[in-house]
């Protein structure tokens, strides 16, 4: 069979793929450091290679976020690959992953040729929506002080997450926030680069009304917009939704709490990351790393808006681009029973392994 390694990197966002195999019944943690702000565990499912292998210990861990198998002879993976900190690791390509496969006739695992299995990874829009919110505190020191440079920022960071071919897999909406008791919708979810860039633009100092700042409400209540995005996801797809929040200050409404805000972002979705952006001396650091549980940066100044945004949209586009749809056509057959399957990934001096299993019934021979 000719050898085809064609490779799409993954660049959207999370929810759910049918599932017509075995998935391991472990959870993948593989012992994650607990340096700087990561998203840490609950990553997905899978386990620990089989000793038989004698893999070193993992520097990169894949973390398996749906599968299936179906006739011919095709096996889907859709999985997530971090550092042992929890960082995305993007851009890899299917030369890098080695299949091994054990059957019940097979002590250890085998390995499986790319000739044989045709191993890629492929576009994953059919299978796989990211969403970004955007939310920006527009209370009354910003409008009063810092706004060009924030809508400089903004636009920026619009430009640098969203993909310049539109798709309806990636898209962008805007909320601000001030004093009131609401999470104001500015742009509402699109694919348009123009679009989000326009209302940006538009944003002006008397847009609102209530010159306080209800920090907590807004991680709350876009938190749980996160939440929504991805439930309401249909069940043929993985969805995954960033949440990136900027602000200059603290919560001075005080209408929720420190604890409640947390708790929000503690029992976010797993495929939900938050970010967050602060501007200037008066904000809460700590306060800001425990809400951007993913990521966090601190701006000394307005002129340094548009350097932290790139930080940040950096790391959301990490994150995009850290799953994988990898494809393989396997060689077992119909009667072969429940098989073993471990992928490994080597990335310069690194390594990872998950393993899991697939039932092989109604399996023939080819692949699409």
């Amino acid at each position: 069979m000719k050898n085809v390694l064609r490779i799409v990197p993954i660049i959207i966002a999370l929810v759910l793929l049918p599932t017509s195999c075995g998935n391991s019944d472990d959870d993948v943690n593989f012992n994650l450091g607990n340096g700087g702000n990561t998203d840490g565990g609950g990553l997905g499912s899978g386990s620990e290679p089989d000793d038989c292998l004698g893999f070193d210990e993992n520097d990169l861990i894949l973390s398996i976020q749906s599968q299936k198998a179906e006739a011919p002879a095709k096996i889907s993976i859709l999985f997530k690959v971090t550092d042992d900190l929890g960082n995305p690791v993007a851009g890899l390509t299917a030369d890098q992953f080695t299949i091994y496969e054990q059957g019940r006739n097979d002590d250890c695992f085998n390995v499986i040729s790319s000739s044989e299995s045709q191993a890629r990874i492929s576009p994953n829009a059919q299978v796989f929506n990211n969403n970004a919110l955007l939310v920006l505190d527009l209370s009354n020191s910003v409008l009063e002080s810092s706004l060009e440079e924030l809508k400089t920022a903004a636009v920026s960071f619009v430009n640098n997450v969203m993909p310049a071919n539109e798709t309806d897999s990636f898209q962008m909406a805007i909320y601000w926030f001030d004093g009131e008791d609401e999470l104001h919708l500015l742009n509402p979810l699109t694919s348009s680069i123009a679009e989000l860039s326009g209302a940006i633009e538009g944003i002006t100092a008397d847009i609102s009304n209530d010159p306080s700042t209800d920090l907590y409400g807004a991680v709350i209540k876009s938190t749980e917009i996160a939440n929504n995005l991805i439930k309401e996801t249909d069940n043929t797809i993985i969805g995954a939704t960033s949440v990136t929040i900027f602000t200059d200050g603290t919560d001075q409404a005080s209408r929720y709490t420190e604890s409640s805000a947390l708790n929000a972002v503690d029992n976010a979705d797993p495929n939900v990351s938050l970010f967050t952006i602060g501007l200037g001396a008066e904000i809460d650091q700590e306060v800001l790393r425990e809400i951007g549980k993913t990521a966090s940066v601190v701006a000394a100044n307005k002129e340094e808006l548009e350097t932290t945004f790139n930080q940040i949209s950096a790391r959301v586009t990490e994150q995009a681009n850290s799953f994988y749809l990898f494809e393989y056509c396997t060689p077992k057959r119909d009667g072969s029973g429940e098989n073993n399957l471990v992928i490994q990934l080597t990335d310069g001096a690194q390594q990872g392994a998950v393993q899991t299993k697939f039932s092989a019934n109604g399996f023939t021979g080819g692949c699409e």
